[in-house]
């Protein structure tokens, strides 16, 4: 089956939604399709794009499996929402117009879009209305509501246009794919306005981000990235992944403040970058136990797992509703105990309580949060039980080759029911 996919990111770039959709996007070519993917040039890293793809607009390869097609991302700060709306204006604009006009190989039999953004749900359509085969909309994070949440829109008729734009989008798309059922009910609670509720809830579809457990596995604790960064022999509370609005990082700080005197053998780490990175350096900076460590390359991540004691996901009260960061699994597939600060009752609470790997607290309490630290602190005798726990219940679920086969099966069901329909 030929697929055209368009994606935000996808390798090299290092975003953790390019790293989901690269490995799809490898599973359904081991399954036998073709692929022409329309996204981004690489920018994630610093927010701005890589030297040695600048200078062109729109950049194409040709691949043994079909094509990649990378357009342009107007990088813009996320905290600049106008900036950032045109930014995600312009990509979507470049993304729709190759998908539209791309004539160099097959005709698609089927268009997946992934968000965030939103808009390439637009583009996706767009597409997939041109050459008259079914669209299949793919959601990582539940889109205006995480922006809501976290307060980056604030106007309530733009609150309303995305709105409408999103339930549009869910609308006219063949099938919605989302990570929990806990998102399933959400879009499918969307659709309903205008949808009976038995047919709302078969358009949405469960296909979980999957946790390589092979490529990340239980690695020794002392290892080369302590020793770069002057980790050894001390406890590491870790915090790996985007440093950006969603997390409520500040809490990692606050509780490192708190704990400095007390424990002085303890040392709290903040490995990656985003857009919340320099603020949160500057309310660190008097703090000797906070290390502030850039991206490593993805073959480094069970490494810099493994160099973690305690792992912490801090999501901003509401964020856990409509997201599922996939830095949970991989934390479960190191063996590494977690406390997790999230909304009571959703997907990441619900996984550390059924895989016994850890602690969840309330979001955004700076007392919870130091509580639930200093529980796991205190018992470093339950470390290694909660880490073979969380790694037995990942081992248990979905591999990238049953996802690509998922998505392979789904594909296959709604192009066979287009073609009876024509």
């Amino acid at each position: 089956m030929n697929v055209l996919v368009l994606c935000p990111h996808f390798a090299p770039d290092i975003a953790p939604t390019g790293e989901v959709m690269t490995t799809i996007a490898t599973g359904l070519v081991e399954l036998g399709h073709r692929l022409h993917v329309v996204t981004a040039l690489p920018w994630y890293r610093h927010h701005r794009v890589e030297p040695a793809w600048r200078g062109r607009l729109v950049r194409g390869e040709e691949k043994p499996w079909g094509r990649i097609s990378r357009v342009h991302p107007f990088p813009a700060d996320k905290t600049n929402i106008p900036a950032r709306a045109a930014a995600f204006g312009g990509f979507t604009a470049l993304a729709t117009g190759v998908g539209l006009v791309e004539r160099r190989g097959p005709r698609p039999d089927l268009v997946l879009a992934m968000s965030p953004p939103i808009t390439l749900g637009l583009a996706g359509w767009l597409v997939a209305r041109r050459h008259r085969v079914p669209f299949v909309f793919n959601v990582q994070d539940i889109f205006p509501d995480v922006a809501v949440e976290l307060g980056a829109i604030t106007n309530p008729r733009l609150i309303a246009a995305a709105s409408r734009l999103e339930r549009f989008i869910y609308d006219h798309a063949d099938v919605v794919t989302v990570l929990s059922e806990e998102l399933a009910s959400n879009v499918a609670a969307k659709l309903g306005r205008g949808h009976p509720a038995s047919s709302s809830r078969a358009k949405v579809r469960v296909i979980p981000n999957f946790v390589d457990t092979a490529a990340v596995g239980v690695g020794p604790k002392e290892n080369a990235y302590r020793q770069e960064h002057g980790l050894v022999g001390k406890t590491v509370v870790m915090y790996a992944g985007n440093v950006g609005l969603s997390q409520s990082l500040d809490l990692v700080v606050g509780a490192a403040r708190a704990l400095a005197t007390a424990r002085p053998e303890g040392v709290f780490v903040i490995n990656g970058e985003g857009s919340a990175r320099a603020a949160l350096q500057s309310q660190a900076a008097d703090l000797s136990n906070v290390r502030f460590v850039d991206y490593q390359p993805k073959e480094r991540l069970g490494e810099v797992l493994a160099a973690g004691d305690i792992h912490v996901v801090p999501l901003r009260r509401g964020l856990a509703h409509s997201s599922v960061p996939s830095k949970l699994y991989s934390i479960l597939a190191a063996g590494r105990p977690l406390l997790a600060s999230v909304d009571e009752g959703t997907e990441v609470a619900r996984t550390i309580e059924a895989a016994g790997a850890g602690v969840a607290v309330a979001p955004d309490d700076p007392d919870a949060f130091l509580s639930g630290l200093v529980s796991l602190l205190d018992d470093p005798g339950s470390w290694p039980s909660r880490g073979a726990a969380g790694r037995a219940f990942v081992e248990g679920w979905a591999s990238p080759a049953a996802v690509a086969q998922a998505y392979s099966n789904l594909f296959t069901e709604i192009t066979n029911l287009a073609r009876d329909h024509r």
